[in-house]
């Protein structure tokens, strides 16, 4: 008798009980038994990282910048609170940030930078000087200071810079600070208010 199989008293002979268990087996069949899980599949490939498409640089190199004066007229009464300076593929960058909004400004190329208040020269190394002037004081309501730097000190490190070499506190006076930045020549440069509460000055490494 195979497995699986029942003798029922008066059913079907046992040569045809036989013949039915074995056929029955021979199908795969099995009273109460799950059915037999399907065969696996080739595996399903695995899918393919997106491609995600290289930034497009933001920046461009200086066309037309240009090596006059720049300036917007505007006061502030926002202080100055930091300098920060970075440097870029095609130009080196220094930028003021107020506690406020930001106002106007005055950049030029100057044979001598000097001081606000006392107009005594600032000792700005570089092979040419540009002498900006923030229309922000330094110093808050009560005439507290708000960028601890002293006259003559470094506004910002730009050591190893391609091409500023200094950016020098020169002081503030009257609602007015001034900053003497050193460049290795005189080359292109553009000013401009970012965000709002920066003045940003950015100087080219070379001409375009």
């Amino acid at each position: 008798m195979l497995e699986g199989e029942a003798i029922v008293p008066g059913s079907i002979g046992p040569l045809r009980r036989a013949t039915v268990s074995i056929a029955a087996a021979l199908a795969g069949l099995c009273l109460g038994c799950a059915p037999a899980a399907p065969a696996p599949g080739p595996p399903s490939a695995t899918p393919a990282a997106p491609t995600v498409a290289a930034p497009t640089p933001a920046r461009t190199c200086p066309v037309g910048w240009g090596s006059e004066q720049k300036s917007l007229p505007a006061m502030g009464t926002a202080p100055l609170r930091v300098v920060r300076a970075g440097t870029f593929e095609c130009a080196d960058r220094v930028e003021f940030e107020f506690d406020g909004p930001a106002a106007g400004y005055s950049v030029r190329y100057v044979d001598t930078v000097i001081q606000d208040g006392s107009g005594a020269e600032l000792a700005v190394p570089g092979g040419a000087r540009l002498q900006l002037q923030l229309h922000h004081p330094a110093y808050d309501d009560q005439g507290r200071p708000t960028f601890f730097r002293r006259v003559g000190e470094a506004a910002a490190d730009v050591r190893g810079y391609p091409t500023l070499t200094s950016a020098v506190f020169g002081g503030s006076f009257e609602g007015y600070t001034t900053i003497g930045i050193g460049v290795r020549a005189r080359l292109p440069f553009r000013v401009w208010v970012e965000d709002g509460v920066r003045i940003v000055v950015e100087v080219a490494h070379r001409w375009s």
